[in-house]
């Protein structure tokens, strides 16, 4: 528990010291909190650049995948000599290089129902799954547990952004609401066919880790309640309002 900035502290986070809606309170909140980021491929990789650059305390990793060489297009956390080393590890140890003081929990597997409750032991879920068996895993999961969820996705050119926390007020719809069911299998395209640009996961991934940040320091207007739509063809954010749905089957008697 970091009670006090230490001098090597205040100088490496000085910039968020600076800033008045962070602080050095707003830092230690910080360096105090426990993410779960689920997926170290190209959503993770920014993510989890971001998250241990600006000092959060603990970062847990699920990734139950393995370093492959068409990933480093896109998934920059990852080297060329990591190719074949589990995902979740490989990005565990830039954590390390790139702040020792950073501590990470490895869990080299595929979420399921069983081990979902490893979510309890952190204050924020943050998504960056390419598959929707787990993105709807999370959701219900984090609806139960009462735990902020960010998620991200990509496809081609584009992204989607949201905040999903029904346990902090009616206003505010968990993914079920939004997309109620699983698509069929047969009906979602895959990034090894359909292809994703490289530059446009950094982008995800880096909104994403802002918006992790805002919701741990309570900083700015919440995404929650919001869906951010991004096209990077046509180099437009777009933000449409969602609503929650009292027959939810996930978060409606929540």
């Amino acid at each position: 528990m970091h009670t006090d900035l230490t001098d090597a502290q205040l100088e490496r986070y000085a910039r968020h010291v600076v800033l008045d809606e962070v602080g050095e309170e707003g830092q230690l909140k910080l360096l105090n909190a426990k993410v779960l980021v689920v997926g170290a491929g190209g959503l993770g990789s920014p993510l989890i650049q971001y998250l241990a650059a600006a000092g959060v305390g603990r970062i847990g990793i699920v990734d139950d995948d393995t370093v492959d060489v068409s990933n480093l297009q896109r998934q920059t956390i990852h080297r060329l000599e990591d190719v074949g080393r589990p995902k979740a590890q490989s990005a565990a140890d830039f954590v390390q290089r790139l702040n020792p003081e950073i501590k990470t929990d490895v869990h080299i597997a595929r979420l399921t129902q069983e081990n979902a409750t490893m979510i309890a032991d952190y204050d924020l879920v943050a998504d960056g799954t390419d598959n929707f068996r787990t993105r709807y895993l999370l959701n219900d999961a984090c609806v139960r547990m009462k735990r902020t969820l960010v998620s991200a996705a990509l496809l081609r050119f584009d992204g989607q952004l949201g905040v999903f926390k029904p346990h902090a007020g009616e206003a505010y719809p968990c993914y079920r609401c939004i997309f109620p069911e699983e698509p069929p299998q047969d009906l979602i395209p895959r990034c090894e066919t359909a292809g994703i640009f490289g530059a446009v996961a950094g982008i995800l991934g880096s909104l994403q880790a802002t918006e992790v940040l805002k919701e741990l320091l309570g900083l700015g207007d919440t995404l929650a309640g919001r869906l951010m739509l991004y096209d990077g063809l046509s180099a437009q954010i777009r933000i449409v309002k969602v609503k929650r749905r009292p027959d939810c089957p996930s978060c409606g008697a929540s």
